[in-house]
C-alpha cells in the first residue's frame, strides 16, 4: 500500500465558538530564549519562502507556517512548541492580541497542524522518543526531524507520515503526499550564513525560493531584459548605419536610393 493511500486522515475537531474552552489561565508566553542562532535561522528559512512562493502566495492559498509557537491540543495538557508548524486550509484571526489568538488552539481552528519539524540541537529535547508518540496521538498528519549535526541517528532528515498503527518512516526523497511540499538538505548562504539548512521543495523537487532569493530573480531578470533591449537598440544602429552606407554607395554610382 503507497504511503499517500495509508495515510490516516486528520479528524475534524471544529467545534462552535461559544464551546471554546477558558484559555486565559494558560501560559502561551513564557519569554525564555530560543534555542541558539541557528535554529532561529532554520526556523525563518522554513516559513518565511512559504509566504513569497508564487505557487501558494500568488493564489492567495490559506494556510499558517508557524516558528516557535505553542501548540495547545488539550486545556489540562502542556502545549507542545514545534520549531515550525504548518497548517493548511486554515486562517489567522485579525486580531492576534486576545489570548486566545496567541497561540496555535486545536480547538479553534478545527484541525492540529499537517506539519511538524523539530530541529535536533542536543540529546534533550526528546524529539525521537516522546514527541515522536505525542505527535501522532494528537494527529500530526507528518512529522519530520532535522538533526544537522546528527546528534540522534545518522540519518539529518527522519520524516514520518501517519498512519493507522502510528508513525511509518518515509523514503527518501522527503515528499509529503498530498501537501505539495517536499524537504531536502541544501548547502548554501542564507542570510550572509553558510551552512547545511533544511529547506522546502515543490512537488518536482526544485527548491522553494526565500523572499530575498525571489528578489534577486526579478533583478536578475530585469537585467537580463535590459541587456536583451540594449542588444536590440545596438542591432538596430548598426541596422540603419548599414543601410545608410549601401545609399551612399549607390548615390556614387548615380543611382538614387529612393528610385
Amino acid at each position: 500500500m503507497s504511503t499517500e493511500t495509508s495515510l490516516v486522515e486528520q479528524p475534524s475537531l471544529a467545534i462552535p465558538p461559544e464551546a471554546y474552552p477558558d484559555v486565559e489561565h494558560l501560559v502561551t508566553e513564557d519569554d525564555t530564549p530560543v534555542d541558539n542562532i541557528f535554529s532561529e535561522k532554520q526556523q525563518r528559512l522554513l516559513t518565511e519562502p512559504l509566504y513569497h512562493w508564487p505557487d501558494w502566495a500568488g493564489e492567495k492559498r490559506s494556510f499558517i507556517a508557524l516558528a516557535n509557537v505553542g501548540l495547545f491540543y488539550a486545556v489540562r495538557q502542556p502545549p507542545y512548541v514545534p520549531d515550525m508548524m504548518l497548517s493548511l486550509e486554515v486562517e489567522l484571526p485579525a486580531d492576534l492580541w486576545p489570548k486566545k489568538h496567541r497561540s496555535y488552539f486545536v480547538w479553534h481552528y478545527g484541525k492540529p497542524p499537517d506539519v511538524v519539524i523539530e530541529v535536533v540541537s542536543n540529546d534533550c529535547g526528546d524529539e525521537d522518543d516522546a514527541k515522536l508518540a505525542g505527535y501522532a496521538r494528537i494527529g500530526i498528519r507528518y512529522y519530520v526531524i532535522y538533526d544537522p549535526q546528527q546528534i540522534l541517528s545518522d540519518q539529518p532528515i527522519r520524516a514520518f507520515g501517519l498512519q493507522a498503527t502510528g508513525y511509518q518512516a518515509l523514503p527518501e526523497p522527503t515528499r509529503l503526499a498530498g501537501i505539495g511540499l517536499g524537504l531536502e538538505r541544501w548547502e548554501g548562504p542564507y542570510e550572509d550564513h553558510h551552512d547545511t539548512w533544511l529547506r522546502w521543495t515543490d512537488e518536482r523537487g526544485q527548491l522553494i525560493p526565500t523572499g530575498a532569493e525571489c528578489i534577486e530573480h526579478q533583478r536578475q531578470r530585469a537585467e537580463l531584459e535590459k541587456q536583451r533591449a540594449e542588444l536590440e537598440k545596438q542591432r538596430a544602429e548598426l541596422e540603419k548605419q548599414r543601410a545608410e552606407r549601401l545609399a551612399e554607395q549607390l548615390r556614387r554610382l548615380g543611382v538614387q536610393p529612393d528610385d
